[in-house]
């Protein structure tokens, strides 16, 4: 064991299974973990603000664990390559490590910090602390990236037994005996201001521990029954609720694997065995989204099919209205406002519900699948550029493994078939509360004895729907007649 070397942590704040951490930790007398706040170089996808306050939180408990051992986090603002250099000559360090990202500017950015401190005469070397699977390892016969989720599932599965087991945390991190000085974490200002985000703490908690705790809550309490309720919006124990903790990589995705593997093992019965391997899929389909940015790097902009630009859709200065109700959660479509209320007051949204949105903007009112992406970019604590980008993708009909381009949700169907009392949209629309099952996601049904009883005024309490369903349905499908005539 010999010299410094610094561990550079981005999306990757844990202590557990993390392989930068670890090697630096097996190689080198000191090890400084250090955070660089460069949002500028994510540019034009700078985290927003819902990431923000996560990133807050999740890099204070990191600081705390740190602590714990004997260490501390590093804390500076600037460009990277500079702050890295900067304490390297400040330090004497020999080394720099890290997990690598796999966001087009994560990847430009990486590579020419990697070859400068290289030439620096440093070590550099980076690991993948992020995925199962590198992007570029698993591919279809003819060696082309999978554009198709069940093979690539296939594919992915198979190569299950050859993952590494998860790492464990440094017992101890020694620091070096010169540490150099660091921001406070409020100079970074990761807190919105005025603080719309006050809410969130009621219902996250950021954070390395957060998320193992999670994790076994899940797998105890809601995994072997996952396959039946994680559809059902008012059940709000049935899906994990990891997703933001494995974006900012306080859990990795070997853990949260290894624990469903186990729990494989452990339950019996046809229906939990579904249950898990549905989670597993999930996991799967989150190592998709990160393979389909990196080969197609195109996507968070445009379809992944070019044929899709033909789509026409509605000019921003007709639109501006209605982007403006469904963002407020004002489109009287319950379903629709019921999740856009609690992506506003969580930071998060159902992902049966964020379908369900995200059809009414893109095929009902025919508004570009960018507007919503850039929206949720901005009010998701779990804004991954990959999984929001396929996800848009998938719902607009124009990415890989899409739905059919003619499939339109139909968001009061979808709110009766999985919001059949009505739990969700009372609990996020309350002027709706009253109103029988039966008129609760159709409140423009309901005859005015019912609307009066239920104290419910539509237009002035409770808007009537901004959209006709079935015309504007039909408006989505002439307008994308043109990509299958083209086709």
């Amino acid at each position: 064991m010999s010299s410094i070397a610094l561990v550079w942590l981005r999306r990757d704040l844990r202590l557990t299974d993390h392989p930068a951490l670890h090697h630096a930790a097996q190689h080198h007398a000191q090890v400084l973990p250090v955070y660089v706040h460069a949002p500028d170089e994510e540019a034009p996808w700078v985290p927003g603000g819902a990431s923000r306050w996560w990133l807050h939180h999740s890099l204070q408990s990191l600081s705390d664990s740190l602590h714990s051992l004997g260490s501390r986090l590093i804390i500076r603002r600037g460009d990277s390559l500079n702050v890295l250099r900067q304490i390297i000559e400040e330090t004497g360090a020999s080394a720099v490590y890290w997990n690598r990202l796999y966001e087009p500017q994560a990847i430009a950015r990486d590579a020419r910090i990697k070859s400068a401190l290289r030439t620096d005469g440093l070590t550099v070397a980076s690991f993948n602390g992020t995925l199962l699977f590198e992007p570029w390892e698993v591919k279809t016969g003819a060696g082309d990236p999978y554009r198709v989720y069940s093979p690539l599932f296939r594919a992915l599965e198979a190569r299950f037994d050859t993952l590494r087991p998860p790492l464990p945390a440094p017992a101890s991190l020694s620091g070096s005996p010169h540490s150099p000085a660091s921001l406070p974490l409020e100079a970074l200002a990761l807190l919105p201001q005025p603080d719309w985000a006050k809410t969130f703490g009621a219902h996250w908690q950021p954070g390395e521990s957060a998320a193992l705790q999670r994790l076994e809550a899940f797998a105890e309490q809601g995994l072997a029954h996952y396959h039946a309720r994680r559809d059902l919006p008012a059940e709000t124990h049935a899906v994990s609720g990891l997703s933001p903790h494995l974006h900012f990589g306080e859990l990795s995705p070997h853990q949260a694997l290894t624990r469903a593997r186990q729990a494989q093992a452990e339950l019996t019965g046809s229906g939990a065995h579904a249950s898990i391997q549905q989670f597993i899929k999930e996991l799967c389909w989150r190592e998709f989204s990160h393979q389909l940015l990196y080969h197609f790097p195109h996507t968070p902009e445009a379809p992944l099919y070019p044929r899709f630009n033909r789509v026409a859709w509605r000019e921003p200065n007709d639109y501006a209205g209605d982007l403006r109700a469904w963002q407020q959660g004002r489109t009287g479509i319950p379903m629709v406002d019921a999740g856009m209320r609690q992506l506003w007051q969580t930071g998060s949204m159902h992902n049966r519900v964020r379908m369900i949105a995200a059809s009414l903007l893109s095929k009902n009112l025919l508004i570009p699948w960018q507007e919503g992406a850039r929206w949720f970019w901005d009010t998701l604590v779990d804004a991954s550029l990959p999984q929001n980008t396929m996800g848009w993708q998938w719902v607009a009909g124009c990415g890989a493994d899409a739905a059919p381009y003619f499939r339109v949700f139909n968001p009061v169907l979808q709110g009766e078939k999985f919001d059949p009392k009505g739990q969700y949209v009372r609990h996020w629309v309350p002027e709706l509360a009253g109103l029988p099952d039966r008129f609760v996601h159709r409140p423009w049904e309901a005859t005015p004895t019912l609307l009066r009883e239920a104290g419910l005024a539509l237009d002035s309490v409770y808007r009537q729907p901004i959209v006709d369903l079935k015309q504007s349905r039909d408006r989505a499908l002439a307008a994308y007649a043109t990509v299958k005539e083209h086709s």
